[in-house]
């Protein structure tokens, strides 16, 4: 299923920030969402990430292609076992999705090397970061299914304000790239039981966050 059969719908929250609402149809979203729930198993499932002073983040994350710890990308996961791949269709869609927000052909110039799937479970929440590790300068796109939650876009400065707040809903897309690039940005609130929408998830929300690390690529055929 092609998920641009339909009139498309931009809003530029920020110079480089597109939000695309309802970008992928629910039918779509139900298959991803079993995709997510397949990834989420162990081994190298869902895991809650340790932070390195000690805490440990409310949002619980599983990765493709690249293992994400704070600060750095790997090949072996927290439980020693290899990372899981990333599958083209999944490489296709972020490069689809690049293209629709900017409006420019961006299928053969985008090609992200890692997804970090996140589960939000209940009052879930992620504070303001920038997505800073990687090698490469290329948009991060954003799909959201299940529960919406509060996005909050800042500057590219620090964590204060001026903040713009975004409320993404199950199947909505946001890319940032650009002047956008490295705002910070987090997840201040989720509004639990607020998809009313049949996509295979009982309760809270995946995000499939996709990047390019400028490290190469693992890939698999799925």
């Amino acid at each position: 299923m092609d998920p641009t059969e339909y009139q498309i719908h931009r809003v530029e929250v920020a110079p480089g920030a597109i939000h695309i609402p309802g970008w992928v149809p629910v039918a779509y979203q139900r298959w991803i969402v079993s995709q997510c729930q397949d990834w989420a198993r162990a081994p190298s499932g869902l895991r809650a990430t340790k932070l390195p002073w000690g805490g440990v983040m409310s949002v619980q994350q599983v990765c493709l292609g690249w293992h994400w710890t704070p600060y750095q990308y790997g090949r072996v996961t927290d439980d020693g076992t290899p990372v899981k791949l990333l599958p083209e269709w999944l490489v296709r869609l972020g490069s689809r999705a690049v293209t629709e927000a900017y409006g420019v052909a961006a299928e053969e110039e985008y090609h992200p090397d890692v997804a970090l799937i996140n589960y939000y479970a209940g009052a879930a929440k992620l504070g303001m970061h920038q997505d800073k590790d990687e090698q490469s300068a290329a948009p991060v796109v954003s799909l959201s299914l299940g529960d919406s939650c509060v996005f909050r876009l800042g500057n590219t400065e620090n964590r204060h304000g001026p903040y713009t707040d975004v409320v993404l809903a199950s199947g909505d897309l946001f890319v940032f790239g650009g002047p956008s690039r490295m705002a910070y940005h987090g997840v201040p609130q989720m509004f639990p039981g607020s998809c009313e929408q049949d996509i295979g998830l009982e309760a809270g929300r995946f995000s499939i966050t996709l990047r390019v690390t400028g490290m190469g690529a693992m890939r698999g055929r799925k």
